[in-house]
C-alpha cells in the first residue's frame, strides 16, 4: 500500500513540474528547465502511468501523446454564441465606426474611448470549456452556435493548459466560491489556433516527401489538423494557440479587455504579447499602421488587427447587430495577392528525387519583395487548378512567406496557352521517373542523380547543419560536375589544388573554406544529425534525439521501440531513422566521415550548468568573437534560453554591430542591452573551457 502511495504521489508531483514547465514556457516564455529535462519528466511519467493504468487521469499531461483514433465528432454547442465581427478596410471605416458608437452611447466628441487592439491570427476559432480550473471539453466554432467537439486533438497542443493555475484576489465582484478556489467553476475560454510558417514548411517538405497533398496555406493546415480523426497525426504537428476573449463564466468577473488578458496570463493560458492599450481611435489607426508592415516579422499569420471597447460595461451597453458585437471590429490588411504572367514551368529534383514544377513567373512587387518565381506543388495540383504556360494567374505569399499561384484568370485566356506535361524522364539524369500508387509526387529513383546529390550536399552545409561557410549552391554544382563530390563524405577530402580551379576561387577563399570545412568537424551532434539528411528529421528532432542518444554510436544501434519511445518522436520518424542507420551505403557514409576526422560533440560529454536558468537572450547585430549560434549554445549549455524574438519576458539583448530592428524593440520595450564582451566577462568563469574549445 505504501509503494502504491508512493507512486501516486511521484505521479502527482511530476504532473505539477510537467504542467509548471508549461506555464512558464507558453505562457510566460520564461522557461526554467531544458528541453532534456522536461522530456526525462515526460518519460518517467508515461512510464509510471503504463506500469499503473489506474493512476491514468484524462487531464494527466501524457494525454498530449495522441494514441488512439476519433471516430467520429460530435456537436459542440456553445453557452453563448460565437460572433464573427464586421470588417473595416480603412482608416476611415475605422472612424465612422467610432462614430456610430459614440451616437449609441450619448457621447460627445470630446471624451476619448478606451480601445484595446490585438492581432488578428489567422488560424481556427476554438472553444475551450474549463469546470473547476479542469479542461473538460473543447471544440470548433461552427456556425457560432454548434461547433464539433475535438477534444482529444486539442489535449495535443502543448500550449493548451489542462488545469488553470489558481490566483487569489480580494477583489469584491468574485463570488465566493471563485475566491476560494482561485479560478472560475465554469468558463468557456476561446481563441485561435494556428501553424507557424516553419512548422507548416516542416509538414509540407514531409507530406511532399511521402507523395501526399499538400495543404494550400497556414491556415488550410490548421483545421486540417486538428480535425483529424487519427490524433497520433496531430500531436506529430507542434500546433500551437492564442487565447483572447470568453464566452459564459460562472463565479468571475472582469472589468476590461485589458484585465481579461492579464488575468489569463495569471491562469497559465497563452497570451499574443501584441497588444496595446490606446486612448481614443487615432492611436488604434497608429497601431493598425505599425503592424501592416511590422508583420512581416511574425512566424504565423496575422490578417488585420481586431480594435475592441477595453471598457465591458460599455460593451454590453453597445450590445451587438444580428452575429456581429458592435463594440469589435476587424481591421483587415490587402490580400497579399497580385496578377501576372506564367512565362514557363520548369520542374526541379530533390534530395529525395522528388520532382517539384516551379513556375517561373513576369516580374512583380508583391508585399514589398519582386516575385518571379512561384511553387506549382505537383502535377496533380496544376491539373486541379488548370494551370498553363502563359497564362494570366493570381500569386500570393502563401504563409506570407512562400510565393504560390492561387487561380488562373481565366476570362484573360487568348486558346494560346500550353498546358504543362511532367517528364517522364529526370531532367537532369535522363533516369526513367516513377509515381508510386497513391502517392501526388513524381521521383527520381536513382540515388546518383548529380540533382539529389547536389540537394543533399547543400542541406548538409547549410546553416543550421554543419555550417561550411563558402561551400554554396555554386560551388558545390561545380564539384559535383567535376565529380570531385558525391556524397558529405567527400567534401572532407577536398584539397586546395581540387578546389583552386573553381569559378572565381582564388587561394585565399579557397583556404578560408577548407579552414570552415575543418571547423566543422566538431559541430554539436544535433547539427550532424540533422545535416544527414534522414526523412522526418528536422532541427527540433535532431536535438531530441542527440539529447537522448548522447553520440551517433548509439543513436546507430537503436531501434525502433527506443526511439518512439522519445517524446516527439513518435513511431512514423522512429521507423524513418531506424531504417536510414539500417542502410549499408549510409553506415559506409558515416564510417568515412569518421575516417576524415568528423567527431561530433556528443552531448554527454558537455560541461552543462544552470547558471543562466530562467534567462532568455537575444543576440543581435555581428559579434565579434562568437557566431550566433555559438553563442547561443553557451547560454543553452548553461540552463538559460535563447531567443529570435524581443519580449517583454526577455532577460538581455546581446547587441553586436549593425543591430536593427531587435535592438530598437529592446530600447522601446526597456530591456536590458549588453554589449557581447559584457556577456563574455559575466560568464567568462564558467563557459572559459567551452570558449576555447569551440576555437581550438
Amino acid at each position: 500500500m505504501d509503494d502504491i502511495a508512493n507512486i501516486l504521489e511521484r505521479v502527482e508531483e511530476l504532473r505539477r513540474k510537467i504542467e509548471h514547465a508549461n506555464t512558464l514556457y507558453y505562457a510566460e516564455d520564461a522557461p526554467e528547465i531544458s528541453d532534456a529535462s522536461y522530456d526525462m519528466m515526460m518519460q518517467e511519467l508515461i512510464q509510471l502511468e503504463t506500469e499503473h493504468p489506474d493512476l491514468a487521469a484524462p487531464n494527466s499531461p501524457t494525454s498530449r501523446v495522441g494514441a488512439g483514433a476519433v471516430n467520429d465528432f460530435a456537436p459542440f454547442p456553445h453557452g453563448m454564441p460565437m460572433l464573427s465581427l464586421d470588417n473595416a478596410f480603412s482608416e476611415g471605416e475605422l472612424q465612422a465606426w467610432e462614430d456610430r458608437n459614440r451616437r449609441t452611447l450619448g457621447m460627445d466628441g470630446t471624451a476619448p474611448i478606451e480601445y484595446f487592439c490585438e492581432l488578428k491570427i489567422d488560424g481556427l476559432s476554438v472553444s475551450l470549456l474549463y469546470e473547476n480550473g479542469q479542461f473538460v471539453k473543447g471544440g470548433t466554432r461552427g456556425d457560432g452556435e454548434v461547433g464539433e467537439e475535438i477534444t482529444q486533438n486539442l489535449r495535443t497542443i502543448s500550449a493548451l493548459p489542462l488545469r488553470l493555475k489558481p490566483i487569489k484576489s480580494d477583489s469584491s465582484s468574485l463570488h465566493e466560491r471563485a475566491s476560494a478556489l482561485g479560478v472560475p467553476a465554469r468558463i468557456e475560454i476561446r481563441g485561435e489556433v494556428f501553424l507557424s510558417h516553419t512548422e507548416f514548411a516542416r509538414i509540407n517538405e514531409e507530406l511532399e516527401e511521402e507523395g501526399a497533398r499538400i495543404f494550400a496555406n497556414c491556415r488550410n493546415a490548421a483545421a486540417g489538423t486538428l480535425r483529424k480523426k487519427d490524433v497520433s497525426v496531430t500531436a506529430s504537428r507542434r500546433m500551437d494557440m492564442f487565447l483572447y476573449t470568453l464566452g459564459e463564466c460562472e463565479g468571475w468577473e472582469f472589468g476590461t479587455q485589458q484585465e481579461l488578458l492579464q488575468t489569463f496570463r495569471k491562469w497559465g493560458l497563452r497570451t499574443n504579447s501584441h497588444v496595446q492599450l490606446c486612448r481614443g481611435i487615432t492611436e488604434a489607426i497608429a497601431f493598425c499602421r505599425e503592424w501592416e508592415t511590422r508583420k512581416e516579422g511574425l512566424d504565423y499569420d496575422m490578417d488585420g488587427v481586431v480594435v475592441k471597447v477595453n471598457s465591458f460595461a460599455l460593451q454590453r451597453e453597445l450590445g451587438q447587430v444580428s452575429r456581429s458585437p458592435r463594440w469589435a471590429i476587424a481591421f483587415k490588411y490587402p490580400a497579399l495577392q497580385t496578377k501576372t504572367r506564367l512565362l514557363s514551368i520548369e520542374v526541379q529534383v530533390g534530395r529525395t528525387g522528388a520532382l517539384t514544377p516551379v513556375a517561373n513567373l513576369k516580374p512583380v512587387a508583391l508585399a514589398g519583395v519582386i516575385v518571379s518565381r512561384a511553387t506549382l506543388h505537383n502535377e496533380e495540383e496544376i491539373q486541379r487548378k488548370d494551370i498553363r504556360v502563359g497564362d494570366m494567374v493570381v500569386v500570393q505569399r502563401a504563409g506570407e512567406v512562400i510565393p504560390e499561384i492561387v487561380e488562373v484568370v481565366f476570362l484573360e485566356r487568348t486558346g494560346e496557352e500550353l498546358p504543362f506535361e511532367m517528364p517522364t524522364v529526370c531532367p537532369v539524369c535522363g533516369t526513367h521517373v516513377v509515381r508510386l500508387e497513391g502517392e501526388v509526387v513524381t521521383r527520381c529513383p536513382n540515388i546518383n542523380c548529380p540533382a539529389r546529390i547536389q540537394q543533399a550536399l547543400e542541406h548538409f552545409v547549410g546553416r543550421n547543419a554543419m555550417n561550411i561557410d563558402g561551400l554554396g549552391e555554386r560551388q558545390l554544382a561545380q564539384l559535383v560536375r567535376h565529380d570531385l563530390v558525391r556524397d558529405a563524405a567527400d567534401i572532407y577530402s577536398l584539397t586546395q589544388e581540387q578546389i583552386l580551379p573553381l569559378d572565381r576561387m582564388g587561394e585565399k577563399l579557397a583556404k578560408k573554406i577548407l579552414a570552415n570545412i575543418e571547423d566543422s568537424k566538431h559541430r554539436p551532434l544535433a547539427k550532424l544529425i540533422f545535416a544527414l539528411g534522414i526523412r522526418h528529421i528536422g532541427a527540433h528532432a535532431a536535438e531530441l534525439l542527440a539529447d537522448h542518444f548522447g553520440s551517433l554510436e548509439r543513436l546507430q544501434e537503436a531501434e525502433v521501440p527506443e526511439l518512439a519511445g522519445i517524446y516527439e518522436i513518435g513511431e512514423t520518424t522512429a521507423v524513418s531513422v531506424a531504417a536510414w542507420f539500417a542502410e549499408e551505403s549510409n553506415r559506409t557514409l558515416l564510417k568515412r566521415l569518421k575516417e576524415y576526422g568528423v567527431a561530433p560533440e556528443n552531448h554527454s560529454d558537455t560541461e552543462r550548468s544552470d547558471r543562466l536558468k530562467g534567462l532568455n537572450f537575444v543576440f543581435t547585430g555581428t559579434l565579434t568573437h562568437l557566431k550566433r549560434e555559438e553563442a547561443e549554445a553557451i547560454v543553452k549549455r548553461m540552463g538559460g534560453r535563447a531567443s529570435g524574438s524581443v519580449s517583454r519576458n526577455t532577460s538581455f539583448v546581446v547587441a553586436g554591430d549593425s543591430a536593427g530592428s531587435k535592438l530598437a524593440k529592446a530600447v522601446e520595450l526597456g530591456v536590458q542591452v549588453i554589449t557581447e564582451d559584457q556577456f563574455l566577462e559575466n560568464i567568462e568563469n564558467v563557459v572559459d573551457s567551452l570558449f576555447s574549445s569551440m576555437h581550438e
